[in-house]
């Protein structure tokens, strides 16, 4: 009798071992299942600008704007010259992005753009503006040809924030207003999409350096400008480059065509004591190649490098590995 009682009672433990083991089987499928179907609502979900709308989220970042204030919004100053197709193309792009208040394009050439380019760029304007607002277009007539025109102060500028860009290059409005949202956070520092570094030039001694481009940036891991064809700033330093910049340093831009982005790196640095902020984003050049692409381009800019460092009395800029990247449109950040 109690040898049958000893054995029921095992078969009733293993029995429970096997419910246990079998539940706890069941529970664990039910979790994976459910993470496997999150993931793939999350995806399914996702929107034009890589954002996921699960749980109500948008991800239009125009959705948090701060527009009742100067800092809520940023004016477009372009460089152009001559290539009118570009400039088009640029202007039909970025009036569509939704904080954007104005576009100032600088105008260099020895005519006045024509009135059947001016009425083109204010119809695209028009069409494309977004969220009730009229953009602005400008064209800020300059008498002389020279690099610094992009620099030059605007007295009625009505945001604090300014997204110097070229004409030749197109960023999606999503990673722009990251890019402005990353400037919000830090808004006396230089916040950009291509950057460049420096380091000293051990075979010159301590006070002479070396520009490095893309490639020095990529493999050393670290940076110290980002360049200003494509980089958010506040508008007082426009007012420190018209006013404070030694003379020198923009005549050395205007004679050798080169240089006025290092230029405003190093007044910034200068002013801050602070590096830039690199931002993750895709980058779509739709001319034709620039002055980077001829050859002696890099020892031409690490001339300008130690010019400038002469000129300061010191070497301003600050080296960091700092990488603002948008978690939302990536998977592994």
């Amino acid at each position: 009798m109690r040898g049958s009682l000893a054995i029921n009672r095992r078969s009733v433990f293993k029995l429970r071992q096997v419910g246990i083991a079998t539940l706890g089987s069941v529970k664990i499928k039910i979790l994976i299942c459910g993470c496997i179907a999150l993931t793939l609502l999350a995806v399914a979900n996702r929107n034009r600008d890589g954002s996921s709308s699960l749980l109500g989220w948008t991800g239009d970042v125009a959705s948090l704007d701060r527009s009742s204030s100067p800092r809520g919004r940023y004016a477009i100053i372009m460089n152009t010259w001559k290539r009118y197709d570009l400039l088009k193309k640029s202007i039909l792009h970025y009036a569509s992005c939704p904080r954007l208040e104005s576009i100032h394009i600088v105008w260099s050439e020895p005519d006045p753009p024509s009135d059947s380019l001016k009425r083109f760029l204010n119809h695209v304007v028009r069409l494309n503006s977004r969220n009730g607002r009229q953009v602005e277009l400008i064209f800020d007539i300059n008498k002389e040809d020279s690099l610094n025109n992009r620099f030059k102060e605007i007295k009625d500028l009505k945001t604090d924030a300014v997204f110097s860009i070229d004409d030749d290059i197109i960023f999606p409005c999503s990673s722009v207003e990251f890019a402005f949202t990353v400037w919000q956070s830090a808004p006396d520092t230089m916040v950009g999409y291509v950057p460049r570094m420096h380091w000293v030039d051990e075979t010159k001694g301590k006070d002479k350096y070396i520009y490095g481009g893309w490639w020095s940036v990529w493999w050393t891991g670290t940076y110290s400008m980002v360049l200003s064809k494509a980089a958010f700033f506040h508008k007082k330093y426009l007012k420190l480059y018209t006013d404070e910049m030694p003379a020198s340093i923009k005549e050395y831009t205007t004679r050798n065509r080169n240089c006025e982005d290092i230029a405003m790196s190093f007044l910034v640095a200068n002013a801050t004591d602070a590096p830039p902020i690199w931002v993750k984003g895709k980058i779509f050049e739709i001319g034709s190649t620039g002055i980077s692409s001829l050859g002696g381009h890099s020892e031409r800019r690490t001339q300008c490098v130690n010019k400038f460092v002469a000129e300061f009395g010191r070497m301003p800029l600050v080296s960091t590995s700092l990488k603002a990247v948008d978690s939302r449109n990536v998977w592994f950040w």
